[in-house]
């Protein structure tokens, strides 16, 4: 059940190839679209380390102002010799981003597309990815102000209201939460849904600091199934007996066996068992709880059986988990 849970990412140690990312910085820039691309993948490496470089560029090499007004020095020109390197070019537009011809921009991305370098556009980047040719065939979307000038230029392309495309190698966002949906879509197909759904652990509050954790679920699962999972989720401090779940759910304990046997290849006991222990694994990561308080807050009640457990799942004792940043691991 370790490879169906979404939020098992594997072992640490584990070596992956690094994908790299360049960002092309353009003149009044949305910041907050940068920011969210750019924090879901920093995120991401705090879970695989490693799995992504990022660098930023400017046209000229020299500093940029973004739509905040706040100034970002880039880590070099945009150049030939800067896309040895990388697997994604995306290029940062705003909304004051003027939607002018740049030669120097459009020979560059026909260079990356030469290289099998896949091609980006944020907020209205996708106008120059248009204006470039590197569109023609492809779904595309676009910020709304900027919309009509994308379809004037891209007639061989689809041209959506969508906040976010990824087509093929080719990913636009038309807003700073279209920047991060696309780039988790990215990780996705990259790296596995096991990633990408723990960078929505981490990045989106609502779903996850705020509430318990609640597993992704299958789009093929039945609603008796779901109404029991959701039961699950919803009393991890306290676990319900197959009886009870059974019982709150109008079904029989051997109808509640048969459908998780059916749809997800396990039993009740042992799904219940990986939703506490991926739910305590999140709190020590990034809670300041202390390990036998994570443990309770989970359904244990004895911290030996928590630290058999977590290390049974994981493959060390609760003790050896990563706590991000300040966060100390008080016993």
């Amino acid at each position: 059940m370790q490879g169906q849970n979404v939020r098992f990412v594997g072992d640490k140690r584990e070596t992956i190839q690094t994908s790299c990312v360049g960002f092309i910085l353009l003149e009044h820039f949305s910041l907050p679209a940068f920011t969210q691309a750019l924090d879901t993948l920093i995120t991401a490496n705090l879970i695989q380390s490693q799995a992504f470089a990022t660098r930023t560029f400017s046209l000229d090499g020299g500093s940029v102002t973004s739509d905040l007004g706040l100034v970002i020095c880039p880590d070099a020109r945009a150049g030939s010799e800067g896309l040895a390197e990388l697997d994604l070019l995306v290029v940062c537009g705003g909304l004051r981003t003027a939607l002018r011809d740049m030669p120097e921009l459009g020979q560059l991305l026909k260079q990356a597309q030469h290289k099998g370098i896949a091609l980006s556009g944020l907020w209205n980047g996708a106008w120059f990815l248009a204006r470039a040719g590197q569109l023609d065939g492809y779904r595309c979307t676009i910020h709304p102000e900027h919309r009509a000038a994308l379809a004037e230029i891209a007639k061989d392309s689809q041209v959506t209201s969508e906040s976010y495309i990824v087509d093929r190698d080719r990913l636009t966002a038309a807003s700073p939460t279209g920047a991060f949906n696309m780039v988790l879509e990215w990780i996705n197909q990259l790296y596995g849904r096991h990633l990408a759904d723990a960078v929505v652990d981490i990045l989106a509050f609502e779903e996850s600091r705020y509430r318990r954790a609640r597993p992704a679920l299958h789009e093929k699962m039945s609603e008796p199934l779901r109404e029991v999972i959701n039961l699950m989720a919803s009393n991890i401090e306290e676990p319900l007996t197959v009886a009870q779940l059974a019982q709150y759910a109008g079904r029989s304990p051997r109808q509640i066996e048969r459908l998780f046997q059916e749809q997800l290849g396990t039993t009740p006991l042992r799904y219940y068992m990986e939703l506490r222990i991926t739910e305590s694994r999140r709190l020590l990561q990034h809670s300041e709880l202390p390990i036998v308080d994570v443990g309770l807050a989970c359904g244990f009640v004895s911290p030996s059986h928590f630290s058999k457990c977590y290390a049974s799942f994981f493959g060390y004792p609760p003790s050896k988990e990563q706590r991000h940043g300040c966060v100390k691991a008080r016993k």
